[in-house]
């Protein structure tokens, strides 16, 4: 694993016009060295594929397509992040102003010691103040 993959990367890999050269560099990481998320990651990833759908921006196929390209990624789902809602999650939320889905990420990056892959602003600012460093960027 080389990073906790945000769900504003992993998207943008399946939208043309969102992708970036960054999110690009990060995948082709994803691919050699594989990512680590919480466990909402795939509930959350395959919502915004829905919401595309449902708003016409893909078809079914389409997001069929995509959600098996995010499934064959090597991407580990970490055990523990319900375990951590109630305490160090809150506790990032609330301190940083945070949703519960974003402070997730944060929990789990500074719980693994490893960088956040993240285009959220709120989130990477989040990162910054608590000294998880910034895939890709630090």
């Amino acid at each position: 694993m080389s990073f906790v993959l945000d769900n504003s990367v992993a998207l943008a890999w399946c939208f043309k016009d969102e992708r970036t050269p960054l999110s690009i560099a990060l995948l082709d990481r994803v691919t050699q060295e594989g990512a680590v998320v919480p466990q909402l990651w795939p509930l959350e990833a395959l919502n915004v594929l829905l919401a595309a759908e449902r708003r016409q921006r893909i078809d079914r196929d389409l997001r069929l397509r995509l959600t098996g390209f995010l499934t064959a990624l090597p991407i580990t789902i970490d055990a523990e992040t319900a375990d951590q809602t109630w305490g160090a999650t809150a506790r990032l939320a609330e301190a940083h102003r945070l949703t519960a889905y974003d402070a997730a990420y944060l929990e789990l990056a500074q719980r693994l010691g490893l960088p956040l892959a993240t285009q959220d602003a709120d989130l990477i600012a989040a990162a910054r103040a608590t000294g998880v460093r910034l895939a890709g960027v630090d």
